[in-house]
């Protein structure tokens, strides 16, 4: 039977989720619980792969298996087998034809931005951090040019392997939180995104915020060109928040905005 499981994890101590080599990464820790769990081989699909550094509160993946366990058995089961940096948070039997990459209909991300005069080592790796002072309404007309189906040439890797660079923005989002408003969070949805897309749009957006980006956003999206755009912001403060799909597979419902409220305390 194919299982859907819902996976968070901190990504300080990973080289992302894709497997590596030397097996530091979320996709190889989970399988190797999968492996002392279910005792035979398993594949995962994810469905989005994070970077080096990257959060997951919403982490959606799929595996095919012949053992016949609860649900419960399997998150159980697997997060005795897994570090304290990752869990299994649910499991759920989905339809032979669901795949976590594929079904998704979009991704949410949050970044998470600390506005202090001096760094706090107690948020290092968890929160990215801007020293100047932010025009959040300058930040918020920006976002704007960027909701719609767009060519995001200007925002994407050069080792990003997409067969293309045209995505949809569905949500930008950009609030202020916490007392004296020193946290911005920063909301994306999109149908999917490409590689270091979210941390480039946060780098300029950050540069419009201080004003010191020299060209709009709306030049930015135009001219295509990663050169033109501000250098890749930091993968602390970034983190994969929900996987939508079709309510027909039944999957859990994923409140990407409440899981983020308790880790900056608002």
């Amino acid at each position: 039977m194919r299982i859907a499981l819902g996976i968070a994890y901190d990504g300080r101590p990973w080289q992302g989720w894709q497997t590596q080599p030397n097996g530091r990464t979320v996709q190889d820790t989970l399988l190797n619980a999968l492996q002392a769990f279910a005792h035979h081989p398993v594949e995962l699909v994810c469905a989005g792969r994070t970077d080096t550094g990257v959060h997951a509160v919403g982490q959606v993946v799929h595996l095919d298996t012949p053992l016949d366990r609860r649900m419960e058995s399997w998150v159980r089961g697997l997060n005795a087998h897994l570090p304290d940096s990752v869990a299994v948070l649910w499991a759920q039997v989905v339809a032979p034809e669901f795949h976590a990459r594929f079904s998704a209909q979009s991704r949410t991300y949050h970044y998470v931005l600390h506005q202090s005069r001096v760094r706090s080592p107690l948020w290092a790796g968890r929160a990215g951090w801007a020293f100047r002072p932010l025009d959040i309404e300058a930040m918020r007309t920006a976002a704007q040019v960027l909701l719609g189906t767009h060519d995001f040439s200007s925002f994407r890797s050069s080792q990003c392997q997409a067969a293309h660079p045209v995505r949809t923005m569905h949500q930008l989002d950009i609030e202020s939180r916490g007392e004296r408003d020193q946290w911005v969070v920063l909301t994306f949805r999109a149908n999917a995104f490409l590689h270091h897309m979210v941390r480039n749009i946060v780098g300029a957006l950050v540069l419009i915020g201080q004003g010191r980006q020299q060209m709009d956003m709306a030049e930015l999206l135009a001219a295509r060109d990663r050169t033109r755009a501000a250098p890749t912001f930091a993968a602390d403060g970034l983190y994969l928040a929900a996987a939508e799909y079709p309510r027909e597979f039944g999957l859990p419902e994923q409140d990407a905005d409440a899981s983020l409220l308790p880790l900056i305390g608002c």
